[in-house]
């Protein structure tokens, strides 16, 4: 009242003042309020009610132990722990053969029964029962375990192995309360493979099947008895797709918040406004030589002139969009113990045709083709690839064809459907080249692709490289426990594949993920497959609030 009087008593340039002075100290309190706020606050994720991301393709065995499709995969990476989230602690014996691995107190199952050393051992024993046919017997096959007590269990080594904790990881136990009734034989019978108790970050809820059988959505809410970091969301819907456009269409008209595994063409396709997401994952895709195939590729000079002559900056641009990393070898950037220092071969038609012709390639003026006669036969630079069925590795193939028409190198390719590569061409070695991709876990043991006892069915020399330094390095490295002593012995061996040439590496593509825009906590991850992208799910979050510092 005192106030009002005041303020009527002024004349009209004194009330102006006042306006002007009111109107300057609400201003300045608001930026001074706005500033402290933005300097004494962060932004943290808090919890949000849901999120929905479509995939393309069906569940089918949602049993980390036998699952064999991506959907399965993803599934079980929300539904089921690895042995590294499970266990306290990890102690390994001097000779490196014995680790000894010690569960979590107060572990349980989605159904609140008990998990101990038990659920372990009989994962493991199921997988290396052939009956169960699992895709990881190769990898367990060997190893005895051992139950020392509820919560402890020993692994023993038949040899040393520097990566064995990457193993544990991707090891996802089942409940040995719910399959060990049943006979490992008869394990894909089981409804559970549908309706999974798991010990993930989050539990099964239901999942929604048409009258023909195609399975819409799964539906998951956070799992109470989760041993991690709690997700923020609270609940999660998986939907599933039977193709690409009608994947896209669906986040398009809002009916999903995300989707991975994007094509880098596809990407002009998403009208909403969107995050995209890029991931590194260590895998690289080369054009593998058959050297007992073809006699050209005997001589070292071809190789290093074939390498030389592949534009491979431009396939990245072109073919993926940049949406992808050059390689130079067997091991990639991000992975421990890669050289920084390693020599990468520059892109030069000129220098590749200057290879050539030092070694008496020369140009046949009616075809345009290089040869020479090596013994008593005319050998031609005429070679065929077989390509995988699979747009950008075809695009790839005909942009190297280009390059090599430039040098005086002709190329044919095969495109041939994945599987049939898989179950015909590369058990049988039957190819002059090969392009094709190799998935690396997160370390660099490449024994299984360079070792050269793995040349032929089942392992996965593609190259059937053999050399005998770098036979002993690989079996050095998967024994060395001493990570300096590793990392130089791991130099060495990227520098003596390279300088054979025995495949031309070409690139690793990114995984992309497509979200709304205020997903976050899938950033800055490096997957091994792209199921992992749910492996910190627990860490997505897509709402946050101010919090003091």
């Amino acid at each position: 009242m005192v106030f009002y009087q005041i303020f009527k008593s002024l004349n009209k340039k004194e009330k102006a003042v006042l306006y002007i002075a009111g109107t300057v100290f609400l201003v300045s309190s608001i930026l001074w309020l706005s500033y402290f706020i933005n300097h004494n606050t962060i932004q943290v994720p808090v919890e949000s009610d849901k999120y929905s991301e479509g995939t393309i393709g069906q569940p089918k065995f949602i049993n980390p132990i036998i699952s064999n499709n991506d959907i399965d995969r993803d599934l079980s990476q929300i539904l089921y722990s690895d042995m590294t989230t499970l266990m306290d602690d990890y102690t390994v014996s001097d000779d490196g053969k014995t680790w000894n691995v010690f569960l979590k107190n107060d572990l349980l199952w989605s159904d609140n029964k008990r998990l101990t050393s038990d659920d372990v051992i009989f994962t493991i024993e199921t997988i290396q029962n052939p009956e169960a046919n699992s895709p990881m017997f190769g990898t367990w096959q060997g190893i005895i375990v051992d139950r020392i007590s509820e919560l402890e269990i020993e692994f023993n080594l038949r040899n040393p192995y520097a990566f064995f904790l990457d193993n544990l990881e991707d090891l996802k136990i089942i409940p040995n309360h719910i399959f060990s009734i049943i006979p490992s034989s008869n394990l894909k019978l089981s409804s559970y493979n549908l309706e999974p108790i798991g010990s993930g970050p989050y539990q099964y809820v239901d999942y929604d099947i048409r009258k023909d059988g195609f399975i819409t959505e799964y539906n998951f809410k956070i799992n109470p008895n989760y041993i991690g970091e709690k997700p923020f969301i609270k609940n999660l819907t998986i939907k599933f797709f039977q193709g690409s456009e009608e994947l896209i269409d669906a986040f398009n008209s809002r009916k999903i918040d995300g989707f991975g595994n994007l094509n880098p063409k596809n990407i002009d396709k998403i009208k909403l406004s969107h995050k995209l997401t890029s991931l590194e994952m260590p895998r690289y895709y080369a054009i593998f030589f058959n050297q007992n195939i073809h006699e050209a590729l005997k001589q070292e000079s071809v190789r290093e002139a074939l390498n030389i002559a592949t534009d491979k900056k431009t396939i990245i641009k072109n073919v993926l969009d940049e949406k992808g990393s050059m390689t130079s070898g067997p091991i990639l950037s991000i992975i421990d113990g890669y050289d920084k220092e390693i020599k990468i071969e520059e892109f030069s038609i000129e220098n590749s045709i200057e290879i050539l012709e030092k070694a008496k390639w020369k140009i046949n003026e009616e075809t345009g083709i290089r040869e020479k006669k090596i013994g008593k036969d005319i050998v031609k630079l005429e070679f065929q690839i077989i390509v995988p069925q699979i747009q950008f590795l075809i695009d790839t193939a005909n942009l190297i064809k280009n390059n090599w028409r430039e040098i005086g190198v002709e190329l044919t390719l095969i495109k041939l459907n994945p599987n049939d590569i898989n179950e015909v061409i590369i058990k049988s070695r039957d190819y002059q080249m090969l392009i094709f991709g190799n998935i690396l876990k997160n370390n660099p043991d490449i024994f299984s692709f360079w070792h050269s006892s793995e040349r032929f069915y089942p392992g996965l020399n593609l190259s059937l490289f053999q050399n005998e330094k770098a036979d002993t390095l690989m079996e050095t490295i998967r024994k060395e426990m001493d990570s300096e002593k590793r990392i130089e012995e791991i130099k060495n061996l990227q520098t003596l594949i390279n300088t054979e040439n025995p495949a031309i590496f070409l690139f690793s593509p990114y995984y992309l993920y497509v979200s709304i825009k205020n997903l976050d906590g899938l950033e800055g991850n490096t997957l091994i497959t792209s199921s992992d992208r749910f492996k910190n799910i627990n860490e997505w979050y897509v709402a946050t609030s101010r919090a003091f510092k």
